[in-house]
C-alpha cells in the first residue's frame, strides 16, 4: 500500500473525532467570557476587589515591615500570584495608590486631575496605609485557595470590614458586560452604616476626589439607566476672567482646556485666552473678550465643553460566583451585614483563644502549686508521666469548660524547672482575672453585638475620617439651552427677492448676528410663514418681508400684523405670538384666500403695540381717508386666529407714527434657590414683576450688592445670596455685619448711590473675616438682639430706624452692642405684632375680667401701659425703645 493510502486513513480516521468550529467557539468563547467576567473585569462583592487588586494588597502584606518597599518589588511579589505580566500589575496599584486610600504611597505618583502619569515602577514607593491594616486582614477569617502555580497560598477574598468597593468605585468591562460603580464619601459611608445597623435607610450618593459640583436627582442608586451629571465649579473673577476650580470627575485639566478651544474654535464661545495655572489646587483662568456676558459664557461652557460631563452608572458585582446588578444601597447593606458577621468571627475566635489561655493558667497553677510534677518523679515510661499527670488533674476536671487531652498534659511536661521555682501565685491570679474580665467584656459584645458593631464604625470614623469631608457639592443643575447660550458665530443675510436666507450670503442684505445652531424665521409677502434651520444658503420663498431669528418658546415676542383678505377686499387686523411650529412647514398667517397679502408687519419682542396711521385710496368712498389705529386696542391671540377689520375700504398704504409701551404687563421673576436661576415658571420665591429697565438688588454674605438685569441667564450662587429682590432706589438697606478687626457686630442703613450693572460693591469693612449677617430693604424691620452680661443673658428687639441714621453705603455704621451678642434675628414687619389685634385682645380679656367680679366689690385692674406717641395710629406697628438712660441698665450701645 502506498503512502498517499495511509495518509488517506489516517486522515478519515481523524475525522471521526473531530467537533464541529460552531461547538468549540460556542464552548470556548462562555470559558473565556466567564474568566474575563469573574477573574479580570468585575469585583467580589466580598472585599470590592478585583483580582489583581486582592493579590497586590496580600503580596504587600507578606512584605510588609512598616517601612516603603519599590513598586518594582512589589510587582514582582505579586507576579508569584497574578499570571498576567508586570504592566497591569503595576497599573493597578497606581490606580489604587491614586485613591489615596489602601496604599501609602512616596514618590511621582501621578495627578489624577491634570492626567499626568506616575513615574516608572523603580522610582516609586508604597506601602500598606495603616487604615487597611486596620480593616483589610485577618488571616484567621480569610478563606484560602491555591495560587495558579499551586506553590502558594492566596485569599479567596479578603476579610474586609469596611464597604471599601463604594469608597474606592470601580470601573470594569468584561466580554458582553462592564461595571461601573462610582466612588463614594468615606465619612458618609461610615454614617450610613451605622444607620443600618441601627435600622435606618439612608442614601449614598457619590463623591469625586476632584470635586466640582453633582446633580444626582437621576442616579437611580447607581443603578443601569440612571445618569448624572457633573459640573466644573467656575467663579467669576475681575475683569472678565472666569476661574475653573475644580473639574468633574472623568476629565483633566489638559483634556478640559482641549474641549474649550475646540469649542472657541467652532464658534459656539468666544475667549481670548486659556491659561493653565494648576499647581497645588487646579486654577484654570478664562479671559473672555469684551462686550461677553460671563454669565453667558458659564452656560455656554457647560453646553459645549468638557466642564459639564454626564455619567451612567451600572453596578455589578461578582455574587457566588456570579455577576449580578444591585442597587449601591444594597451593596452597601451587604457590606454592613458581612461586616458585622466578621466582627462575630473575630470575637468568637478571641472567646476561644481566651479560654484556651484561661484553661491552660488553671491547669499550670494547679500542676506548680499541687506539686504534681512530683508524682512523675518515680514514673519510668513516657504512659506513665502521663497517666501520673491526668491522675493528679482529676479532682480538677469538672470546672474546665472542655475535656482535657493528651495534648494538655504534654504541655505541661514542656514548664521548665526555672519557671516552676520562680511561680508566682498572685501574678497567676492577677494574669487569670484580667483574662476573666476581658472574657466577660468578649461575651458582653457577642451578645450586644449591633452596638459593638456601631462603636467599630464610630472608632473607624473618629481615627480615619478627619480630612476626608465630601468635595463634590450636591446640586440640582438647571436645563441649558444650547441655542441660548451659544456665541454668535455668524451673520445672518438675506436675498428678499429671490427667497434666499442664511451665513454664507455675504453680498446680500445683513440681517443680525446669530449662531450656528439657531432657527431662522421668515414671514412672506403672501401671508405664508415658515421657521427652518439656519444654513449656508436656504431658499425659504420669494419675496421675504420678514426675516429673524426664532426663539422657541419665548412667549413675549408678539407680531403686530395687518393684511388684505383676497375675497373681501377687507383689511384685517391682528396680534399674535408664533408658538410651537414644525421645521419647514408653511403656516398661512391670512385666511388663506386667494390674493390676500401682508400690508404690515412689525416684531415686538416685548408686546409693545405701536400706533399707525391708515391711509386709504384716493377712490374709497370713505369719508375719513386717513385715520390712526392703535395695536394695544385689540388682544393677542395664536398664528392662526382672523384678526378684527381695520376698514372695508382699500388702502393706500400703512405708516408707522408712534411707538407703544408693552401690553403683556410686566414680567413675574422666580429665584430658585436649588439652582441659583431666575425663571418665569414659578418656580422658587417670586422676586417681582419686571419692566424695560428694572434691575435686581443682590446682596451677598461677604458684604458685597450687585445689581443687575433680570435676564434668566443671570447666575447667583444660593449658598452665597442673602438677599435678592427687586431694586428700589428709594429703599433703604438695613443691615448688621460681623467687623472681624473689631471683633463685634456693626449696624448700618444706607440708599443704593451706584448704578453700574453686574459689578459688586462691598459695603462693610474688608478684613477677611468680616461677614454679613442680616440686610433687608424692610423700613419697619427689627433685629432681635440675644446678649450676655457677665453671666446674664437676655434679648431685646429693636427697630433698625432707631439704631442709626440713613448714611453713606461706604460708613461703617454704629456699633450693635458692647456685650457679647449670641444671637441675631431678623423680624420681618409682616412678623412683628399688630397693635390693634394686640390691644383687642387686651380689651377682650378685661371685659372678661370684668364679668368675672360683678355683683362684687370694685376691684382697680389698672395695668402699666406704654406711653403712645401723639401721632400714633391704630393698625399702625408699635416698637417699644428703652428710653435715655436705660440702655446702660441693659448694657447695650
Amino acid at each position: 500500500m502506498s503512502d498517499d493510502t495511509h495518509l488517506s486513513e489516517s486522515s478519515d480516521s481523524s475525522l471521526l473525532g473531530s467537533v464541529p468550529v460552531a461547538g468549540m467557539y460556542k464552548d470556548w468563547f462562555l470559558d473565556y467570557a466567564s474568566y474575563v467576567i469573574l477573574e479580570r473585569a468585575v469585583p467580589a462583592i466580598e472585599d470590592g476587589l478585583k483580582p489583581v487588586q486582592r493579590r497586590i494588597l496580600h503580596a504587600m502584606k507578606e512584605m510588609d515591615d512598616g517601612r516603603f518597599n519599590k513598586v518594582a518589588n512589589i510587582i514582582g511579589q505579586s507576579m508569584q500570584y497574578h499570571p498576567h505580566g508586570d504592566a497591569s500589575i503595576g497599573d493597578a496599584i497606581v490606580n489604587m495608590g491614586q485613591k489615596d486610600l489602601l496604599i501609602e504611597t512616596q514618590g511621582n505618583w501621578g495627578d489624577v486631575r491634570t492626567g499626568d502619569g506616575a513615574a516608572a515602577a523603580r522610582y516609586i514607593e508604597a506601602r500598606l496605609s495603616k487604615f487597611a491594616l486596620d480593616v483589610v486582614f485577618n488571616p484567621q477569617t480569610t478563606d484560602w485557595q491555591l495560587s495558579y502555580d499551586g506553590r502558594k497560598r492566596e485569599p479567596i477574598t479578603l476579610p474586609v470590614k469596611f464597604p471599601l468597593l463604594l469608597a474606592q468605585g470601580v470601573e470594569g468591562i468584561a466580554v458582553g458586560l462592564s461595571t461601573k460603580i462610582l466612588p463614594h464619601n468615606f465619612r458618609e459611608l461610615i454614617e450610613a452604616s451605622i444607620e443600618l445597623l441601627r435600622g435606618n435607610s439612608p442614601q449614598v450618593l457619590p463623591d469625586f476626589l476632584t470635586g466640582g459640583l453633582a446633580d444626582f436627582s437621576d442616579y437611580q442608586e447607581g443603578l443601569r439607566g440612571g445618569k448624572i451629571k457633573i459640573r466644573a465649579r467656575i467663579e467669576e473673577d475681575a475683569n472678565k476672567t472666569l476661574l475653573i476650580k475644580e473639574i468633574p470627575f472623568g476629565t483633566t485639566t489638559d483634556s478640559l482646556i482641549d474641549s474649550i478651544l475646540k469649542a472657541n474654535d467652532k464658534g459656539k464661545i468666544k475667549i481670548k485666552k486659556v491659561v493653565d495655572n494648576t499647581a497645588k489646587d487646579v486654577e484654570i483662568q478664562i479671559q473672555l473678550v469684551p462686550g461677553v456676558s460671563p454669565d453667558v459664557t458659564i452656560d455656554a461652557l457647560y453646553a459645549f465643553t468638557d466642564c459639564e460631563v454626564s455619567i451612567s452608572p451600572n453596578a455589578c458585582v461578582i455574587i457566588e460566583d456570579k455577576p449580578i446588578f444591585l442597587t449601591v444601597n444594597q451593596i452597601l447593606k451587604y457590606n454592613t451585614k458581612q461586616t458585622k458577621e466578621l466582627l462575630r468571627k473575630e470575637l468568637e475566635i478571641r472567646k476561644g483563644e481566651l479560654l484556651e489561655k484561661l484553661l491552660f493558667s488553671s491547669l499550670e497553677k494547679i500542676f506548680i502549686e499541687n506539686r504534681i510534677y512530683r508524682d512523675i518523679e518515680e514514673c519510668t515510661t513516657w504512659d506513665a508521666v502521663l497517666e501520673a499527670i491526668d491522675r493528679g488533674l482529676d479532682p480538677y476536671k469538672p470546672d474546665f469548660y472542655r475535656t482535657i487531652v493528651q495534648d494538655d498534659l504534654v504541655r505541661l511536661t514542656e514548664i521548665k524547672i526555672k519557671r516552676i521555682s520562680k511561680f508566682d501565685t498572685f501574678k497567676a491570679d492577677e494574669l487569670m482575672k484580667r483574662l476573666q474580665d476581658e472574657l466577660k467584656e468578649v461575651n458582653y459584645n457577642l451578645k450586644h453585638l449591633t452596638d459593638y458593631s456601631i462603636a467599630y464604625y464610630q472608632n473607624l470614623l473618629d481615627k480615619y475620617g478627619k480630612g476626608r469631608e465630601r468635595k463634590t457639592e450636591i446640586r440640582a443643575f438647571d436645563t441649558i439651552q444650547a441655542a441660548v447660550v451659544a456665541a454668535n458665530n455668524a451673520k445672518l443675510y438675506v436675498n428678499r427677492a429671490d427667497g434666499f436666507v442664511g451665513f454664507g450670503l455675504k453680498k446680500d442684505e445683513y440681517i443680525c448676528e446669530c449662531s450656528d445652531l439657531d432657527d431662522i424665521i421668515a414671514i412672506r409677502r403672501d401671508g405664508k410663514l415658515v421657521v427652518s434651520k439656519i444654513q449656508e444658503k436656504l431658499f425659504m420663498g420669494k419675496d421675504l418681508v420678514y426675516v429673524g431669528v426664532f426663539r422657541k418658546n419665548d412667549e413675549r415676542m408678539t407680531y403686530n400684523f395687518i393684511y388684505l383678505d383676497g375675497v373681501s377686499g377687507r383689511s384685517m387686523v391682528k396680534r399674535f405670538q408664533v408658538g410651537g411650529v414644525t421645521r419647514d412647514k408653511e403656516y398661512d398667517l391670512t385666511k388663506g384666500t386667494k390674493g390676500s397679502k401682508l400690508l404690515y408687519l412689525t416684531d415686538n419682542p416685548n408686546g409693545e403695540a405701536e400706533v399707525v396711521t391708515v391711509y386709504l385710496t384716493q377712490g374709497a368712498k370713505a369719508r375719513v381717508k386717513v385715520f390712526d389705529f392703535d395695536f394695544a386696542e385689540i388682544e393677542i391671540k395664536g398664528r392662526a386666529a382672523g384678526g378684527n377689520i381695520l376698514t372695508r375700504y382699500p388702502v393706500r398704504k400703512i405708516q408707522f407714527k408712534m411707538e407703544g409701551k408693552s401690553t403683556l404687563g410686566g414680567l413675574n421673576i422666580y429665584f430658585d434657590t436649588s439652582v441659583g436661576r431666575l425663571n418665569t415658571d414659578s418656580r422658587g420665591k417670586q422676586i417681582g414683576n419686571f419692566l424695560g429697565d428694572d434691575k435686581i438688588l443682590v446682596c451677598y454674605k461677604n458684604g458685597d450688592y450687585e445689581l443687575t438685569s433680570f435676564e434668566l441667564t443671570n447666575r447667583y450662587d444660593p449658598t452665597e445670596v442673602l438677599l435678592i429682590q427687586k431694586f428700589d432706589p428709594q429703599k433703604v438697606i438695613g443691615a448688621v455685619y460681623f467687623d472681624g478687626s473689631a471683633k463685634n457686630f456693626f449696624v448700618k442703613r444706607f440708599l443704593i448711590e451706584t448704578t453700574t450693572l453686574n459689578k459688586r460693591f462691598n459695603f462693610i469693612t474688608e478684613h477677611k473675616q468680616s461677614y454679613l449677617k442680616l440686610v433687608t430693604t424692610d423700613a419697619q424691620a427689627q433685629v432681635s438682639v440675644t446678649y450676655r452680661k457677665g453671666k446674664v443673658e437676655d434679648q431685646m428687639d429693636y427697630d433698625l430706624e432707631m439704631l442709626i441714621d440713613v448714611k453713606g453705603w461706604k460708613a461703617l455704621g454704629n456699633k450693635l452692642s458692647a456685650n457679647e451678642v449670641i444671637e441675631l434675628k431678623l423680624i420681618e414687619s409682616d412678623q412683628v405684632i399688630d397693635m390693634e389685634a394686640a390691644l383687642s385682645e387686651e380689651q377682650e380679656e378685661e371685659v372678661s375680667n370684668e364679668e368675672e367680679v360683678s355683683n362684687e366689690e370694685e376691684v382697680s385692674n389698672e395695668e402699666p401701659t406704654a406711653d403712645l406717641p401723639d401721632d400714633f395710629e391704630v393698625g399702625s406697628t408699635l416698637t417699644l425703645t428703652p428710653k435715655k438712660g436705660e440702655d446702660e441698665q441693659l448694657g447695650l450701645f
